[in-house]
């Protein structure tokens, strides 16, 4: 049995797609049997938990083969990496008491730094937490973590400069870094699931190539035929544009240091013992689907 959460999210959704196509059992974590239903329709096991409930959450993954877990942000939150180590310590409890075979955790590009990083700091503090399972003598658990790039999914958010003809952005325009889809993020999640584990393990993701966000702006420019340039802003203005968007202070703040990490170049893979796995898909395929073509 594979347990499922974060399902109404776009990895999530993927995994348990993935793995129900390949006929193999699926429970999936929902926080109300409403959103479980079109699952259990497809013949999917449903389980309602909300993952900061530990007993609901160690009876979700009882006696699982393999689990897929992950942090869902909580913008309401003033105190994000505190909270998320409450949660991630929630989860430590449920793996061991419901005795999970492997937990394949979805982390970060960037998310071997303890420090600089912004949101992050959460991940790097669950990949922490989760290696001592897997390391811990007599563990019945593997861990393997999958540390994304940059989601393309993200330049929605910047989907409003269009009828300018660019493509706002506080990441600098010219720099190149690794971008995955979010499909490509699932389908991998999935693989590691099937594949198993032992001990602990990190797999690093990035797309089937780098960007720059200069081409993202070309790339968009071919899915809607109209000129594109990519708006470069200062990372000071970060802040009053997010808060102004109605985000918390606290939460602004964690993603100006994100992108500046970004910037400088802190925000990269590890490299080393992890194993380095590339996606198929291209962010112009990405970019149609968010602009409706």
């Amino acid at each position: 049995m594979y347990v499922v959460a974060g399902v109404p999210g776009n990895t999530g959704k993927v995994v348990a797609d993935t793995l129900l196509a390949q006929k193999q059992p699926v429970r999936v974590v929902v926080r109300s049997a409403q959103q479980g239903a079109s699952w259990k329709a497809r013949g999917a096991e449903v389980a309602v938990a909300d993952l900061d409930d530990v007993g609901a959450l160690t009876k979700a993954v009882s006696g699982a083969n393999g689990a897929y877990l992950m942090l869902p942000p909580h913008y309401g939150s003033s105190q994000a990496r505190t909270d998320n180590a409450k949660r991630t310590a929630g989860y430590v409890k449920a793996i061991e008491a419901g005795g999970v075979g492997h937990v394949v955790f979805l982390s970060s590009i960037g998310g071997h730094h303890d420090k600089g990083t912004g949101p992050i700091l959460s991940l790097h503090d669950a990949e922490v937490a989760l290696k001592a399972v897997a390391v811990a003598q007599g563990s019945k658990s593997a861990v393997t973590i999958v540390r994304a790039a940059y989601f393309m999914e993200n330049w929605k958010d910047s989907l409003y400069g269009l009828a300018k003809g660019e493509l706002p952005t506080f990441l600098k325009a010219d720099r190149v870094i690794p971008m995955v889809a979010a499909r490509d993020i699932g389908t991998t999640l999935a693989t590691a699931l099937l594949e198993g584990g032992k001990g602990y393990s990190v797999i690093e993701l990035s797309g089937p190539r780098d960007y720059a966000p200069a081409d993202v702006a070309a790339a968009l420019g071919r899915v809607t035929g109209k000129p594109i340039k990519a708006a470069e802003g200062p990372e000071e203005y970060m802040v009053p544009a997010l808060t102004g968007a109605g985000l918390n202070a606290h939460w602004a703040g964690l993603f100006q240091e994100l992108t500046h990490a970004s910037n400088v170049g802190l925000l990269a893979f590890e490299g080393g013992s992890a194993r380095a796995v590339r996606g198929t898909t291209e962010v112009d395929v990405v970019l149609k689907a968010l602009v409706g073509g």
